[in-house]
């Protein structure tokens, strides 16, 4: 091959945004909280990791300001419940954050969706609050 031949190149992917329904959008605030109503962070098992990995996907394909922190901090969730020896504390802190976060979210959402994300803000503090017990 000449070195001075060009290096073809491959045309960048373009990343094609997840369109999410509010049907969907309800469906997975509703499992959610069904979820968080019958376990607990430390119990939940792989279904956790499986519910944040979806919040995860659609936050990525919103173009909502605001949710930076509450990105981030699921990622630190996920890495922490991935964790056997992470202490419950520290998914505590976590989670009452993540409350705080999805109450500020609720403040400002529209098309109905304020009243069950107050409730899932209020889940993840309770959620918190128990493990600090």
């Amino acid at each position: 091959m000449d070195s001075t031949a060009a290096t073809p190149q491959t045309p960048a992917t373009p990343a094609v945004p997840m369109t999410v329904s509010d049907q969907q959008n309800t469906a997975l605030l509703d499992d959610t909280l069904t979820f968080l109503t019958a376990s607990t962070p430390t119990n939940s098992g792989p279904q956790g990791i499986v519910e944040i990995e979806r919040w995860a996907a659609v936050l990525a394909a919103s173009e909502r300001t605001g949710l930076a922190k509450i990105k981030q901090e699921l990622g630190q969730l996920s890495d922490m419940l991935a964790d056997a020896k992470t202490p419950a504390h520290d998914i505590a802190e976590i989670l009452a954050s993540l409350g705080a976060e999805t109450a500020k979210v609720a403040e400002e959402a529209g098309g109905g969706y304020a009243a069950p994300l107050t409730n899932l803000s209020k889940q993840l503090i309770k959620a918190g609050n128990t493990l600090s017990k």
